[in-house]
């Protein structure tokens, strides 16, 4: 019959078990050498932009809304808004469809700027009592720019999603020189030997990933 010393003898030396870690010797397998980027924007982004029924609905100028901080007095979300907007970010919805959207762009910079940053514009010397906003972004895989007004005293406005031509393109070229580079993996793994075909692991869901980026 086994005593408490003895117990604690046995388990002197040895580690406890932590289910939340798992096996102190589980053998994990190696991780795939051959990675997949997932693509940022769709083949066809303008085709998308002009035949998706919410694409459709968003391009139409509709009706806006600030929803930030919805649960708060109406001057401290005044306050607030404009606070967002001065730090380059503000959240609003189309008002028929319910689309909300987290706008981002370089705080209070003028429209007229000679060279306007990037990731979008803020102005409210364009119009009294109202601030402008340019924001450029991808949704569903689409290049897109949100442009619109928004009141600052009633937190609502009117504004419209257009297709970004000049960012599809670049996004596009990207899009094809990440697909180039996939395609050369798998041209290099099916010229290989079968034996050296494991050590680098492409899968057949790879090979599908493949198929319906050339589709």
């Amino acid at each position: 019959m086994l005593m408490m010393n003895d117990l604690g003898s046995m388990t002197a030396g040895m580690i406890p078990f932590d289910p939340m870690c798992g096996g102190l010797y589980e053998q994990h397998a190696p991780k795939p050498r051959f990675i997949f980027k997932m693509p940022r924007v769709v083949p066809d982004q303008r085709n998308k932009f002009e035949t998706d029924e919410l694409f459709r609905r968003l391009s139409r100028e509709s009706d806006i809304r600030y929803t930030g901080y919805r649960d708060r007095p109406h001057e401290e979300r005044q306050s607030r808004f404009q606070i967002g907007c001065r730090e380059g970010h503000v959240d609003i919805a189309f008002t028929a469809t319910g689309t909300n959207l987290q706008l981002m762009f370089a705080p209070n910079m003028p429209i007229t700027s000679y060279q306007p940053p990037t990731n979008g514009i803020c102005d409210f010397e364009k119009e009294s009592g109202a601030v402008h906003i340019l924001s450029h972004f991808i949704m569903n895989g689409v290049c897109v720019r949100w442009k619109g007004r928004i009141d600052l005293d009633k937190l609502d406005g009117t504004g419209c999603l257009e297709f970004d031509e000049e960012r599809a393109m670049i996004e596009h070229r990207i899009l094809q020189e990440q697909i180039e580079r996939y395609n050369d993996r798998i041209r290099d793994y099916q010229d290989k030997p079968r034996p050296y075909r494991n050590q680098d692991r492409v899968t057949e869901s790879d090979m599908e990933i493949n198929r319906r980026l050339n589709y």
